[in-house]
Formats: structure tokens, C-alpha cells, sequence
């Protein structure tokens, strides 16, 4: 009461020494004023509109706005982490929210489920206010795929030519054998004389049949071409030589043919060289399931000289009666089905696939579906690079008019319009999509299961404390990450190898790539394949190069001048083959030059102390070891190393090395010497070894194995 009266007192005061006409003067007693009140002045010379004199004023409140409290939408069933996303906070404050009350918060965990009514607690404690979360009704995308059609009704099949493939061992005659077949010279052409994409050629035989041939690699890293060529084939023709035998590729091409439920016809070539023995061939092949008819069973065994076209006519009848037997007919009518064989990039016709028609005529217009690519097709090519109309089943063509690049292998479907095949390719992306997003799904909550098992674990040993304790604890032993900044965390090198692949088909580039998913030496450098395509090199891929430091690999293609300037001007090495194999060999050389060198010791020469004695240089006495060299020779410009017993004393260099009275480079085997290293605290005993040696680097070679 006596604070309000002195602030009353004081107003009044000061009220009266501003003159205000409703007091009466100030008596004498009255102090002079200690400060002035402008604001009781004001607001006793201010009236307000329709106020009378002596009125009070009514004074309203001022009336602050209400905070606007975050929202947070609960459900039912709600675990710690999920309340602490809800709330836009972390795990801790969810706990922090719940102190004081009936749960026990050593037992929760991020994924421990709350009650209703601790989640609104939560909530409420936080300054926020809950919502119901809504629920949402996941809409199903309508399925716009296109599949097969049903099979043809048999009256509208017609007879078709045979789709053989010819599949063997590197080498062994494949390619000269349809050469022959062919009267071409397919083989002169090839890089190394080695099949490297699948060629679909057709023939003419003299009786008049037709046959569809596909010639496929041999070589090891083809195996996927060779299942390929397997799966769209009527007949295999497995060429064995005659002087070799059964080899890694013929057996995988059995398994292949037998896979894909194909009947096999054996061919057993070059039987025209003096060291052939086609029996050893045969009995070979029995050990594999694959019994020829001389031996009691159903295949047929042709003994053949492709490159002097001996019996090649009798193959030729065992084929057409196989295929006579076999009955094959196909529909040339509806909607056209085929397989993609080969596809590859060119330079004037844009996307090229060659492909293998089954069902159907395919004609200028048609809208075709492969995978995540359509085409309208413009243009259609046989083998000899001849324009034509039209291609029924069994004959193999060049498409043109692919919007993009499909995968060799890629099952090829018509539609009705091009709106049709733009759903297709739409709902097959949007499918991948999703397929891939189950994927990082299923590879995050793996993870996520990996971290609470490490995280329970880690809590194991606190299991006795209390939930401040544990979090107090975690603190000191987190303490030592908090304290630097990410960028001046150390980062370790690796040894890495980024690298970019291209190659002219699109099967090329698969069988690399399959070689390099063996790759089994990331513990020495890690093999990075940052990019791969179809195509020459360009000007994009040297910039990618440059921006990962890493080594272009081309196979079949070229770089223009300008690229190639443009790669040196940038140091990007440019490896460009046309043998696969001799691709991998430089490849390995790669992976073997970032290795660091291995350290070898060579020893030069062994001796021993006989005796010990000082010799005086100025004022210093330098202490001199008298050897005898028992092995090899001692080398002044050599590393050196004392040894007592089995213990390394030291090691270093020489500063004094004489014979006699002479200053020497070199001593050798039963010589006495003097020599005094360059450690002066070092005491020499007799029986103490010197060793001379030398330390040269070896190139460490990578342990990866590709199988070739």
C-alpha cells in the first residue's frame, strides 16, 4: 500500500507542475519536480468524440492474437518413431514429452507402440493439438500391358522354313560352315576370325527349301547370346572339331539346346585334318547326354569338312528331315510376334533391331512394341541389305523406326496405333518403377533391421541404467563424433577404376557387362561402371570420363578426330578392340597399374664383425667395424643392416667403406674391410652380422579371373 501511495503522490506531484487546470496550485512544501509526465498531460488535454468535460473514459483492452498451435495427425497404433515424424521432432522429445507420467520410458523403443491416450499426451505436452489422420483409399492403375494372343486356330497355319541355329566352341567352324552353306565369306571379316553377335542369315538350299540360320558366338563371354539364339530356334546344329573335342562351350551350348527343349543335329567338322577323330568325338558327347544314333540313340551325327565343303549337303537333308518331322508351321495372319536378336545404333537409320518374325506379317507402318521401346516402321532389311515389303515367320529382318534402343532379346509385340504403344511403354516403365522402389524398400527396412539389432545390442550393457543415465551415457560416447565438422572428417582413397563401356550392339555391351558382374577383386581396386551404351564414342561420354576420372573401353566403334583430340587434349585413355577378349586383357592391365608395387629385398652380401676399434677424425672418434665378407659383396651405395643373434639392430647406410688404407665402392667375397655406419651410438660386437641388400619394387598383377 505504501508503494501504490508514493506512485499516487508522485503523479500528483507532477500533475501540478504541469499546470493542470483541475488541482490547485502546489503548497509551498511541495518539492520541484524531479522529472516530467508528458503522457498524464496528454491524456488529460485529449478528449475522445461526444466525451463531456468530467466524463471518464472508458478504456478497452487491447486483445492479443491467439498463437496458432501446430496440428499433428495421430492414428491408432502409432510406434515412437512414427508419433516423433508426425510432430516434426526427434525420438528424444517424444520421451521428453512423456516424463512424469505412468510409462516407463526405459522400456520404449523407437518402434514400441503408444496407447491413444499417451500419444494425445505427447501432443498436448508438446503445445501442439491432434487430428485425426484421414483415410486414404489407394487408387489401383488399370493394367494397360499387352500380351501374347491366344494360339492360331490350325486351320490358318502354313508351313514355314526352320530356324537353325549353329552353336560350337570358339573355333571350331561354325562361321565357315554357314559360309559355305552360303557361298559368302563371312569369316574373312570377322575380328580375329571369332563370331561376335548373332547373325541371322537365310538360305536358299538347291532343292528349294529355305532355311533361317543364326550363327552364334563361341566365345566364352557370349553365353548370353547363345541362350538367346537357343530360345527362338527350331533345330540346333552343334559343330564339334573333329582334333579338339568336347570343350567348355560345346558342353554349355548342350545345356542351352536342352533348356530350351530344341532337338540337336551334331556336326562334327574338320575331319579333313590327318589328327581328327570323330569316334572320340562321339563317345565324348555321350558323357554329356547326347547320344548319337550309331550309339543307340536319336541324334544325328554328320561328319563334315567346312572348309573343303565335304557332306555339307548331307547335313543339309539331315536338317530339312529333321525339320519335316518336326512339322513346323506358323500363322501369317494377325497381329505380328517376334524376338529381338540384335540391335544396334546407325548413323543414317537411326535404331536398328534385327529380329526373328514367329507369327505374322510384318509391313511398312506396323506399330511395334519391345520392352520400354515402340517403333512405326519405316523400313525393313534382309541380310544383303536389300529393302523389303514384307516378312512372315521364320524370316529374319532389320527394322527401322525404333524410337529408341530395345535390348537384344526383348519380345516384340504389335498394337493397333502408336497412342497404344505409347500406354504400353508408359505402364511397363511405371512397372519398373515400382518394382525398383519394392526393391529400395525392401533394402531399407533390411538396413533399418540391421540398425535396431546393432542398436539393441549397444543397449544391451545399459540395460540397468535409467533413461537419463543411458542418454548421458550415449552422449560421452557419441561426445568424440559431434566434435568435427563433416568436411574436416579424413576421407580414406580408395583404389577405384571408373570406367565407360560402348560398344556397336547392344548384345556386345551384355556380354561385357556379364564378364564384369564376375569381377571378385574390389579388396584390391574397385571396378566402377559409371556408364555403358550403344554406339561410337562422343564428346558426352570423354566430359563423363573427365568428370570420374576414368578410362574409356570401346568395342566394334570408333572415335572421330575430334573426340580423339578432345581425349588427349583431357588425358582420357581411349581403349578401342574388336577381339573381346583382348579388351578384358587390357582391362586387367588397368586394374593391375593402380595397384601400389610390392616391396622385394634382394641380398647382395653377407659379413661379419671379427673385431671393433675407434678411429679419430679431428676431435671426434667414430667407431669402426673390421668385417670379413663371407657371401656376396659388400656395396657402398647399398642399403645395410646390423643383426645380433636374431635381432635387427639397425638399418641405414654406410659413410666409410675401406680396404686397407683405400676408400672402396665395392668388396667382395672373403675380404676383410672397415666400415662405419651412420649411427655413431652403435656398438659393434664380434659375431655381429652385416647385411647388404637392395630393395626393388614388382608390379602387383590383379587376382580377377574372367574364365578366358
Amino acid at each position: 500500500m505504501k508503494r501504490i501511495a508514493a506512485l499516487i503522490g508522485r503523479t500528483a506531484v507532477s500533475c501540478w507542475h504541469h499546470g493542470s487546470p483541475h488541482l490547485p496550485p502546489p503548497p509551498a512544501w511541495a518539492p520541484g519536480p524531479p522529472y516530467t509526465c508528458p503522457q498524464i498531460r496528454h491524456l488529460t488535454a485529449k478528449q475522445n468524440k461526444g466525451q463531456f468535460k468530467g466524463q471518464k473514459m472508458n478504456s478497452k483492452p487491447v486483445k492479443l492474437e491467439k498463437q496458432q498451435k501446430q496440428e499433428v495427425e495421430i492414428k491408432q497404433r502409432m510406434t515412437v518413431s512414427e508419433l516423433a515424424k508426425a510432430m516434426n521432432k526427434d525420438i528424444d522429445h517424444v520421451y521428453e514429452a512423456l516424463l512424469n507420467t505412468d510409462v516407463d520410458l526405459d522400456e520404449l523403443e523407437p518402434d514400441t507402440v503408444l496407447e491413444e491416450k499417451w500419444i494425445k499426451e505427447a501432443v498436448k505436452r508438446s503445445g501442439m493439438k491432434h487430428k485425426w489422420a484421414k483415410l486414404v483409399e489407394t487408387k489401383v492403375r488399370e493394367n494397360k500391358d499387352i500380351q501374347r494372343q491366344p494360339p492360331p486356330d490350325s486351320t490358318q497355319l502354313v508351313p514355314r522354313a526352320p530356324v537353325v541355329t549353329i552353336m560350337g566352341h570358339v573355333d571350331h567352324g561354325k562361321t565357315t560352315l554357314l559360309d559355305s552353306l552360303r557361298k559368302s565369306q563371312i569369316a574373312a571379316q570377322e575380328a580375329g576370325g571369332i563370331t561376335q553377335h548373332i547373325g541371322a542369315f537365310r538360305v536358299q538350299l538347291p532343292s528349294g527349301e529355305r532355311i533361317t540360320f543364326l550363327d552364334t558366338p563361341g566365345h566364352a563371354a557370349f553365353s548370353a547370346m547363345r541362350a538367346r539364339g537357343a530360345m527362338v530356334t527350331d533345330i540346333v546344329i552343334l559343330v564339334v572339331a573333329a582334333d579338339d573335342g568336347v570343350m567348355n562351350q560345346t558342353i554349355e551350348s548342350i545345356q542351352h539346346a536342352k533348356k530350351a527343349k530344341v532337338p540337336i543335329i551334331i556336326a562334327v567338322n574338320k575331319c579333313d585334318k590327318p589328327q581328327a577323330d570323330p569316334q572320340r568325338v562321339k563317345e565324348g558327347l555321350v558323357c554329356h547326354d547326347v547320344v548319337c544314333e550309331e550309339f543307340g540313340g536319336e541324334i544325328q551325327a554328320i561328319h563334315v569338312s567346312a572348309l573343303k565343303g565335304d557332306n555339307l549337303l548331307e547335313l543339309v537333308e539331315a536338317t530339312v528331315t529333321l525339320a519335316e518331322v518336326l512339322e513346323l508351321k506358323g500363322d501369317p495372319t494377325g497381329l505380328v510376334e517376334g524376338t529381338v536378336i540384335e540391335s544396334r545404333p546407325d548413323k543414317g537409320k537411326g535404331p536398328v533391331t534385327t529380329a526373328i518374325i514367329q507369327r505374322g506379317t510384318l509391313r511398312k507402318g506396323c506399330t511395334l512394341v519391345a520392352g520400354k521401346c515402340w517403333a512405326k516402321v519405316r523400313f525393313m532389311f534382309d541380310e544383303f541389305n536389300q529393302a523389303v515389303s514384307e516378312a512372315g515367320p521364320s524370316i529374319p529382318v532389320e527394322i527401322v523406326g525404333w524410337k529408341d534402343l530395345p535390348s537384344a532379346g526383348e519380345e516384340i509385340l504389335e498394337v493397333e496405333s502408336e497412342q497404344r504403344a505409347r500406354e504400353v511403354v508408359e505402364w511397363r516403365s511405371y512397372m519398373e518403377e515400382q518394382d525398383k522402389l519394392k526393391e529400395d524398400q525392401q533394402a531399407i527396412e533390411a538396413k533399418q533391421k540391421q540398425h535396431q539389432e546393432g542398436y539393441k545390442k549397444d543397449r544391451e550393457s545399459m540395460a540397468h541404467l535409467s533413461w537419463r543415465q543411458r542418454r548421458a551415457a550415449l552422449y560421452r560416447a557419441n561426445k568424440h563424433k559431434l566434435s568435427h565438422r563433416v568436411s574436416e572428417k579424413t576421407k580414406i582413397e580408395e583404389l577405384r577404376l571408373p570406367i565407360i563401356i560402348k560398344g556397336d550392339v547392344d548384345g556386345s555391351v551384355e556380354a561385357i557387362l556379364n564378364i564384369l558382374e564376375n569381377y571378385d577383386a574390389d579388396d584390391q581396386c574397385e571396378l566402377d561402371v559409371v556408364h555403358f551404351g550403344v554406339g561410337d564414342i562422343s564428346e558426352r561420354d570423354v566430359n563423363l570420363a573427365e568428370t570420374f576420372s576414368g578410362t574409356i573401353y570401346g568395342f566394334n566403334v570408333t572415335a572421330n578426330k575430334s573426340v580423339q583430340q578432345m581425349a588427349a587434349k583431357k588425358g582420357i585413355p581411349l581403349r578401342l578392340h574388336r577381339v573381346i577378349y583382348k579388351l578384358i586383357d587390357e582391362l586387367k592391365d588397368d586394374l593391375s597399374s593402380k595397384l601400389p608395387p610390392n616391396t622385394e629385398e634382394n641380398i647382395i652380401g653377407e659379413a661379419s664383425v671379427l673385431a671393433m676399434f675407434d678411429v679419430t677424425l679431428g676431435k671426434k672418434k667414430i667407431p669402426v667395424a673390421g668385417c670379413r665378407v663371407q657371401k656376396g659383396q659388400l656395396d657402398k651405395n647399398m642399403k645395410f643392416r646390423l643383426i645380433r643373434g636374431r635381432n635387427i639392430l639397425w638399418e641405414g647406410s654406410v659413410t666409410t667403406l675401406k680396404h686397407l688404407k683405400d676408400d672402396v665402392l665395392t668388396v667382395k667375397t672373403g675380404m676383410e674391410c672397415g666400415l662405419s655406419l651412420n649411427n655413431e651410438e652403435l656398438e659393434y660386437r664380434p659375431g655381429d652380422e652385416i647385411i647388404c641388400y637392395s630393395n626393388s619394387e614388382i608390379k602387383q598383377k590383379i587376382s580377377w579371373d574372367p574364365g578366358f
